[in-house]
């Protein structure tokens, strides 16, 4: 299955406890978010968070990634590097958390909203966090990977949005990142064939505009080519006899954000 690793009953029980985790800092995080905290302020109660559940940040150190979350602000796409920016009112930002429990990596992020959104912010975040639950629909037995993107893609431009092209979703389990690669845009009937006991991430970043991006001079920034705003919310899946279980789901509803 191209690489692709079927995830023993104990090795899920381990990814179970990682996702878990990482549930809870996303959300003990995202209502830290309000006017006046700057990025790095978010990446600091997040890290110290993780430690002290006896975990660390999966990001800190990943091929050179200076800091423990991913922090992505209005129209930076992922991969926002958190620093002294402050956040004002009316920003969006995503935050990308990943856990490494025991070995094993827990991924997920949600679009949080500093105080009150402006009607395009709340528009792109609710496609966004639709997206990934229609994406997750497709997940059983037997259905076909792209079919996850198809979907996804087919949603998001019904709604006049734009799905990112340059990152994709990701096997995941004692490596970070893992095959399969999981498009968010595609055509149905394409990609290997989902089997039980497959984890892995639907993390589709979805634009206001143009898909496009690019990323600055750090290396890491990614950023609307056009200047859009851009949304993400993220789950780590199992797929299971039947169809799914969202081992990152929250218990209940995220502050400053939209459920997914």
């Amino acid at each position: 299955m191209s690489g692709v690793r079927i995830k023993s009953a104990s090795e899920i029980e381990m990814m179970r406890a990682t996702c878990r985790l990482a549930a809870l800092v996303l959300a003990e995080t995202g209502k830290k978010v309000k006017a006046g905290v700057s990025t790095l302020e978010l990446d600091e109660f997040a890290h110290d968070f993780i430690t002290s559940k006896g975990a660390t940040p999966s990001p800190l150190g990943y091929r050179g990634f200076p800091r423990s979350i991913c922090a992505s602000v209005n129209e930076v796409v992922c991969h926002g590097i958190p620093g002294r920016r402050k956040l004002k009112e009316g920003d969006i930002i995503n935050l990308d958390i990943t856990t490494n429990l025991e070995g094993f990596h827990g991924d997920t992020s949600a679009t949080f909203f500093c105080g009150e959104p402006r009607p395009e912010a709340v528009h792109v975040a609710a496609v966004s966090a639709r997206c990934l639950r229609i994406g997750i629909e497709q997940v059983r037995p037997g259905a076909r990977l792209f079919d996850i993107g198809a979907a996804i893609q087919e949603y998001a431009e019904s709604e006049n949005c734009s799905v990112v092209r340059d990152y994709v979703g990701h096997g995941v389990g004692r490596e970070f990142h893992e095959a399969p690669q999981v498009p968010h845009y595609g055509e149905r009937g394409r990609g290997i064939r989902l089997k039980r006991g497959m984890i892995f991430t639907i993390e589709p970043m979805i634009n206001n505009g143009d898909w496009r991006v690019r990323v600055l001079k750090d290396g890491w920034t990614a950023v609307t080519a056009d200047g859009s705003l851009s949304a993400q919310f993220e789950h780590t899946i199992l797929v299971t006899d039947d169809g799914v279980d969202v081992l990152t789901a929250q218990p209940g509803p995220l502050a400053n954000s939209i459920n997914a």
